[in-house]
C-alpha cells in the first residue's frame, strides 16, 4: 500500500538515541500527564474480547513487506483494554514518518458488523516483528509490545510464555500502588536487506519515570535482544525493577497442592537462575504452595546474570500438546554494563489457575532513586530453550519433597542434579554438602543425608528435615532455608540449590 494512501510523509530527521533520550528528559521535567482513557470513538472502547479478537492485520498491508526485506511489522488495533493508543514511526538513515491508522490495514470479521470511523491521530495497540525464524519462506513472529512497557519475544521452536517489561515500579512494596509506566512511541528502523537484526526506538512514560529504550534484536534458534535505556526520575519511589520479568507457574513436581487435572505440571518457568559476581551459581525452585504472597532477596556487589527458565524440557512432564509448556522460552538476563550493588528480587503470588503470570523477577539496584536522577543501563537477554546460555557444569533438574503417613514429623526433600561436571569420573568420589541457613536454623535438623545415580545421567539426593527440639512439631518449625549442592572433594561441581521450604 503506497504511503500516501495512508496520509504518511517523509520528513528530513535524523532519529538517534540521544534524540529520543532529550525527549524523556523534557517530559521527566514536566508534571505527568496521564492519557486520555476515553481518546478512542466509544466503539473501540466498547469492543468486547471476541469482537476484538476478530480484528486481524492484514499481512499483505505489513511494513515492507514488498520490499524482500529480512523484517516485517504488524499493528494491533485500538481498543477493548487497549485505550491508550501508541505512536508508531518508520524511519531510514536519513527520514522518518508516522504510520497513520487506516482501515486498509486491518480485516474486521463478522463479529464487526459495522464500526465507527478510525481516527487518523489514533494511533495503535502496538506491534509486532515477524522474520523467517523457522522457515526461510514464511515469516514468523519474533516480538510483540503490546500492552504498558511489555514485551515477548521468541526463538527457533518456541511458543510465547514469559514476558518482559521496561520496569517495575514499586512492584510489591506493602502500601505502595505499582506503577505501570508505559512506551508511549516506538520508532522502527527500516532494515536493510542484509540486515542480521531489527532496531527500534521507544519513548517511555510514567507518573515516576520517563525513558528512552534502543533495541536490538537477533533473531535465530536463540532469539537475542539487546537493550539499553537511560531513564529519568520524576519523584521518589520505593522500588524500582531493571530488566523486570514475569511468568506463570501454577504447579510442579515440587508442589503439595494438587490440582483436578490431566497435566503432572503447569508451568512456563519452573525457577529462578542467578550467577553472582564472584562466580556462584544458584537454583532456586519456583513454588506457591503457602497460599500467600512470598518474596525471597539474593543480594550482592555485581551481577552477572540472572533469569526465569523453563528447565524441564521433557512433553511428558506436562502431557499438553496444545499450550506446549515444554517448548516455552527460558529468559536469562546478562548485564552488559555496571549494574553496581543490588538484589534479585522474586516474587511469588498464589493462584489457583494458569490464566495470569503470577511469578515476578527483577534487579533492584541498592540506591533509591531520588527525583532529577539520571539512570542508564544495557542488558541482554536471551530468549531461548536451552539452560544459562554461560551455563558449565552441574545444575538442578528437578525439586521433590513429601511427608510420610509414618513419620510426620519428618519431611524428605529430594534434588536432582545433571551435568558434565557429573558424567566426569574420578578417584575422590562425588559427597553432597546440605546446609540450613539463616533465620530458623536453629529450629531443624538435617538427617538421612544420601547421593545416589540415576538414569540419563541424574544424580540425586535425598534428606530429612525434623524439629531440633525433642516432641516439637515439624509445623511449628516455620520456614527454612535451604541450601545443597555436590561436590568431590573441595571442589564444587554444581551450582547451589536454595529454597525456602515451609514445614
Amino acid at each position: 500500500m503506497p504511503a500516501a494512501a495512508w496520509g504518511q510523509t517523509w520528513e528530513r530527521e535524523d532519529v538517534g538515541f540521544d534524540n529520543i533520550q532529550s525527549r524523556a528528559r523534557d517530559l521527566a521535567n514536566k508534571p505527568y500527564v496521564a492519557p486520555d482513557p476515553n481518546r478512542l470513538p466509544a466503539w473501540m472502547n466498547d469492543l468486547t474480547y471476541d469482537q476484538y479478537r476478530d480484528i486481524r492485520f492484514n499481512p499483505n498491508q505489513a511494513l515492507w513487506a514488498t520490499e524482500n526485506l529480512p523484517f516485517r511489522a504488524m499493528f494491533f488495533h485500538p481498543g477493548y483494554l487497549f485505550r491508550e493508543p501508541v505512536t508508531l514511526n518508520e524511519f531510514t538513515s536519513s527520514h522518518q514518518q508516522q504510520i497513520r491508522l487506516a482501515e486498509a490495514f486491518f480485516n474486521y470479521g463478522p463479529l464487526i458488523q459495522k464500526h465507527g470511523e478510525l481516527p487518523p491521530d489514533g494511533g495503535f495497540a502496538g506491534f509486532r516483528l515477524h522474520a523467517p525464524l523457522n522457515n526461510p519462506d514464511y515469516f514468523d513472529e519474533l516480538v510483540v509490545f503490546q500492552g504498558a512497557s511489555y514485551w515477548r519475544a521468541l526463538g527457533e521452536n518456541q511458543h510465547y510464555g514469559i514476558s518482559s517489561r521496561g520496569i517495575a515500579v514499586d512492584t510489591g512494596v506493602d502500601g505502595a500502588v505499582e506503577e505501570f509506566p508505559a512506551f508511549r512511541e516506538f520508532w522502527l528502523r527500516k532494515p536493510d536487506p542484509d540486515d542480521t537484526h531489527a532496531r527500534f526506538y521507544a519513548l517511555l512514560d510514567g507518573p515516576s519515570f520517563a525513558g528512552a529504550y534502543a533495541f536490538k534484536i537477533h533473531p535465530g534458534a536463540e532469539t537475542i535482544m539487546d537493550v539499553k535505556a537511560v531513564i529519568f526520575t520524576r519523584q521518589a519511589v520505593r522500588r524500582l525493577g531493571i530488566a523486570p520479568m514475569s511468568s506463570m507457574f501454577w504447579f510442579g513436581e515440587n508442589s503439595r497442592r494438587r490440582f483436578d487435572d490431566f497435566r503432572p505440571e503447569v508451568h512456563d518457568s519452573d525457577g529462578l537462575a542467578i550467577r553472582m559476581g564472584n562466580g556462584e551459581r544458584l537454583w532456586r525452585p519456583v513454588c506457591n504452595d503457602s497460599g500467600k504472597l512470598e518474596f525471597s532477596f539474593f543480594d550482592m556487589e555485581k551481577c552477572d546474570g540472572f533469569g526465569l527458565l523453563q528447565r524441564d524440557r521433557r512433553f511428558s512432564a506436562y502431557e499438553d500438546g496444545e499450550a506446549a509448556y515444554h517448548m516455552r522460552p527460558s529468559l536469562w538476563i546478562e548485564p552488559s554494563s555496571d549494574w553496581g550493588p543490588g538484589r534479585v528480587m522474586l516474587m511469588e503470588i498464589p493462584t489457583a489457575n494458569e490464566l495470569a503470570d503470577n511469578i515476578v523477577a527483577m534487579w533492584e539496584p541498592a540506591g533509591k532513586p531520588k527525583p532529577g536522577d539520571r539512570i542508564e543501563f544495557s542488558y541482554r537477554q536471551h530468549w531461548t530453550r536451552d539452560d544459562d546460555p554461560s551455563q558449565t557444569g552441574g545444575f538442578v533438574v528437578a525439586t521433590r519433597a513429601g511427608v510420610h503417613d509414618w513419620q510426620p514429623e519428618q519431611r524428605t526433600i529430594v534434588v536432582e542434579f545433571a551435568g558434565p561436571n557429573l558424567e566426569k569420573g574420578g578417584e575422590t568420589p562425588i559427597t553432597p554438602q546440605v546446609e540450613a541457613v539463616g533465620d530458623g536454623a536453629e529450629k531443624i535438623k538435617i538427617q538421612g543425608v544420601t547421593v545416589q545415580t540415576l538414569p540419563e545421567n541424574r544424580w540425586r539426593v535425598s534428606f530429612q528435615i525434623a524439629p531440633a527440639a525433642e516432641g516439637a512439631k515439624l509445623a511449628e518449625t516455620g520456614p527454612v532455608e535451604l541450601r545443597c549442592c555436590l561436590k568431590r572433594g573441595e571442589d564444587f561441581l554444581t551450582e547451589t540449590w536454595v529454597h525456602r521450604v515451609i514445614p
